[in-house]
């Protein structure tokens, strides 16, 4: 019924670090390197020299604001339209720098256009002189055709209507005789 197989299994054990109070210890018990003390020796003094510069320059702009607050709201209706004017005009300087740095760009573009064109010149004449002939010849052999098409029908017209005053001439009409006459010189 059912067949019983027997499978090996393997386990592999591998040596893991000792640890002490939750870290790991990867260098033996002798202690910090010569280079991890003097970074902590150099940098606490540096970054502590740091943030007490970074404090103190926050503290001179926050008295240095409530300094000149008051003045800036005595002068805000002085003030308020000058930065709108400084403002107005610094767009207008960085809008004209771009503009001029645009047209000096499309102008170094279209001389450098007209430099490569200036070489690919001749070839590029030939072949529109070439294709220019060609199309030439088309159109001269189409207008051909077509008037030839156009005097044949007018051929078929006319002989067309030469029979049929033929025929009513033969029928007995006497009386088409102009009619005869005047379609006979409309058609030559």
């Amino acid at each position: 019924m059912a067949d019983v197989r027997t499978q090996s299994h393997q386990l592999i054990v591998h040596p893991q670090r000792q640890h002490e109070g939750g870290i790991k210890v990867l260098h033996s018990q002798s202690g910090p390197s010569s280079t991890q003390v003097l970074a902590v020796v150099g940098g606490v003094p540096v970054g502590g020299a740091l943030l007490l510069l970074a404090g103190l320059t926050l503290a001179g702009s926050v008295i240095g604001l409530m300094l000149a607050f008051p003045l800036f709201l005595i002068f805000s209706p002085v003030i308020v339209p000058a930065a709108f004017v400084i403002g107005l005009a610094m767009t207008g300087f960085f809008t004209s720098g771009a503009i001029g740095l645009t047209g000096l760009s499309s102008m170094s573009w279209v001389l450098n256009f007209f430099r490569r064109a200036r070489e690919r010149m001749p070839e590029e004449l030939e072949e529109a002189k070439q294709r220019l002939a060609d199309m030439a010849e088309y159109v001269g052999q189409r207008t051909k055709d077509a008037g030839q098409t156009i005097e044949d029908k007018a051929h078929d017209v006319r002989e067309t209507k030469t029979h049929d005053v033929r025929d009513r001439d033969t029928k007995g009409h006497r009386g088409d005789t102009k009619t005869t006459h005047e379609v006979r010189v409309a058609s030559t």
